[in-house]
């Protein structure tokens, strides 16, 4: 079988050093917000091209920290509105929610699955503070266009950019295109931790305090806390990790490009729609390689019986979860259809020529 994401094959790639990782930690007997972590986060912003970087528990908790920072400096308060795409993962809506903010759901993009620019301005109201774009499976949005209404009308940008590690727009990197940015360093992400793991970027230095105090119980100094905060800090350990990781992410977002762009020539099945390639091939990271089919159930059935493993990502849309009950009766039907028909075929960086040849031959025998 073909795993859709083989994580131990990723990881025993970086054995050596790992132990070595794990070995200082243990050594130095200082494991939370020590040396692991202000060297990840300097490495982090650097590589994303930001001033600031602050590791974090997860990637929820990244979104969920940069508007609680934004309401403590008086920028954001509870009940106003924040855009969002109606077809991402629920945690983009969550942190909103969590934040006491309003999620106004905007449909997507049917090519690109990314938030529609054109859909954008008709949401905003006098309550909207900020547009959350959704870098979805890994592509950028159109961060100019997004930008452009942001500041027409005031209002912040905020990245998910969970699934779009090293992704660039024009030269600079996701995490370095709006005023903030949420990680996840989820293990499956192309920067994946071994465990939870997160982290927030940007260039706003007084964002930066707020959150550096947020995140730690609301506290600069021991003992004494300017805000009511949470526990939400990157370990010394996943931070160690994380930096061995970093230095092997473009070569290993490279090898996810060049099979993405194998999967988009050589697949030819009429049953398949596949995803649109960016003009800009550093626009994708790639960290899913999402096709839309009709028989969903069946294909899926047909490319495991055939050694093939693959997922679905996302079976349903925010909207109709049973958390937004208030939303079920809603329409969202770009987003719905696409929910019905995704379906993600394995891609890695550890995936062989041989296993993505015979996963384009199993999809292209479906019939």
């Amino acid at each position: 079988m073909i795993k859709f994401l083989d994580l131990q094959k990723i990881n025993e790639q970086y054995n050596t050093e790992f132990k070595d990782v794990f070995d200082n930690v243990l050594k130095s007997g200082w494991f939370i917000l020590g040396k692991e972590v202000e060297n990840f986060e300097n490495e982090f912003a650097a590589y994303c091209g930001t001033k600031y970087c602050l590791g974090v528990a997860n990637g929820l908790d990244a979104l969920i920290l940069i508007i609680e920072g934004y309401k403590q400096l008086g920028l954001m308060k509870e009940g106003d509105e924040i855009i969002v795409p109606s077809n991402t993962y629920i945690a983009s809506i969550l942190a909103i929610s969590k934040a006491g903010l309003i999620p106004i759901l905007v449909e997507p993009d049917p090519l690109t699955f990314l938030i529609d620019p054109l859909k954008i301005e008709e949401k905003v109201t006098s309550k909207t503070k900020a547009i959350l774009p959704v870098h979805l499976y890994g592509r950028l949005c159109d961060m100019s266009a997004i930008q452009k209404i942001a500041d027409q009308y005031n209002l912040k940008v905020i990245e998910d950019s969970a699934q779009s590690h090293g992704a660039t727009l024009n030269g600079k990197r996701s995490g370095n295109l709006g005023d903030a940015s949420g990680f996840s360093f989820y293990p499956g992400k192309n920067l994946g931790a071994i465990g939870d793991a997160g982290a927030i970027t940007t260039n706003d230095k007084e964002l930066t305090n707020s959150i550096k105090a947020l995140r730690n119980y609301g506290s600069h100094k021991k003992y004494e806390n300017l805000y009511q905060g949470i526990n939400s800090r990157l370990d010394e350990l996943q931070a160690g990790l994380l930096s061995v990781k970093l230095k092997y992410l473009d070569a290993e977002t490279d090898v996810r490009r060049n099979i993405a762009e194998r999967y988009n020539a050589e697949i030819k099945n009429p049953k398949i729609t596949l995803p649109v390639l960016p003009t800009d091939r550093n626009e994708h990271a790639w960290h899913l390689y999402v096709v839309q089919v009709d028989d969903r159930e069946k294909i899926q059935q047909y490319l495991a019986e055939n050694g093939v493993q693959t997922l679905i990502h996302y079976p349903i849309p925010p909207h109709k979860q049973l958390a937004y009950k208030e939303w079920n009766n809603l329409v969202y039907p770009i987003s719905e259809k696409m929910h019905q028909h995704v379906l993600s075929l394995p891609i890695s960086p550890v995936m062989t020529d041989d296993e993505v040849a015979k996963v384009i031959e199993a999809v292209n025998s479906f019939i």
